[in-house]
């Protein structure tokens, strides 16, 4: 491939025959060794970038690189957003019949309302990498989606 590039081979294969010494191959080679270093960089943002492209915003997807990149248990894990219609209980000044029958109350965060699109639980011991861990759900996440991030002990 052209970006796998053998520079410290290169050099010393296009110098002339009758020019290739110790002293000058090993001036070549030290020169050369800076093309090495800019090409291993290459190669590095070339794989950094292909993950980048891989990857998108399926729960999936977004599952996968959390867990390559943080916990090689693979742990972590992503839970859609618990979306249950809101209970509403009338005055009465509203007018509405009072007769609630069997009902289950809900907290804000488990009702419509809350605004919070998928939930993203990470094992404790991953609690110092939240910072890593919020940009990089905000970086393959879709514009517009909500989330929180909970660390849960027992996993």
């Amino acid at each position: 491939m052209w970006y796998n590039l053998n520079a410290q081979n290169l050099v010393l294969k296009l110098l002339p025959t009758f020019l290739r010494k110790s002293r000058l191959s090993s001036f070549l080679a030290l020169a050369a060794s800076e093309i090495v270093d800019i090409n291993n960089l290459l190669i590095t943002n070339r794989n950094v970038s292909l993950t980048k492209v891989k990857h998108n915003s399926q729960v999936c997807k977004l599952r996968k690189i959390l867990n390559d990149t943080f916990d090689y248990q693979r742990r972590i894990q992503i839970v859609e957003g618990v979306l249950k219609k809101p209970k509403y209980i009338y005055t009465d000044a509203e007018q509405k019949p009072e007769w609630l029958g069997e009902m289950i109350i809900y907290t804000n965060s488990e009702t419509e309302g809350n605004g919070i699109d998928f939930t993203v639980i990470i094992p404790g011991e991953l609690q110092n990498y939240q910072i890593e861990i919020k940009a990089m759900v905000n970086f393959y996440k879709l514009a517009g989606k909500r989330y929180k991030i909970l660390v849960d002990e027992n996993i």
